[in-house]
């Protein structure tokens, strides 16, 4: 493995995936905000993962609002998918990937 992948972890090896896979052209430049804990903890809802990043998440509800103006049709349907797949997971109901390999064929 090499040292790009070392620190990804069992997820990251299952899945023969780096832990992060954004690209960013130039510089990216960080900076502090001050939010409350009502709003941290609102944002907290939307983590997928435990390490995932208060960037990562915020990001992917700027996306999703972005998208509620464009189709709010879908974007309910989305929503909805969404919260009843992490429901599966949250009850165990998921396939691996070598299980889903093996149901593939692959």
């Amino acid at each position: 493995m090499d040292k790009d992948n070392a620190n990804t972890g069992l997820q990251g090896e299952l899945l023969n995936i780096p832990k992060y896979n954004m690209v960013y052209c130039g510089i990216m430049r960080a900076t502090t905000i001050k939010i409350y804990e009502d709003t941290k903890s609102d944002l907290d809802t939307f983590r997928e993962y435990k390490n995932e990043s208060y960037d990562e998440v915020i990001k992917k509800v700027v996306y999703i609002a972005k998208n509620v103006k464009k189709e709010p049709e879908l974007s309910i349907e989305t929503v909805e998918a969404i919260e009843k797949a992490r429901e599966r997971m949250r009850k165990g109901k998921f396939l691996t990937e070598e299980e889903a390999r093996q149901r593939l064929g692959l």
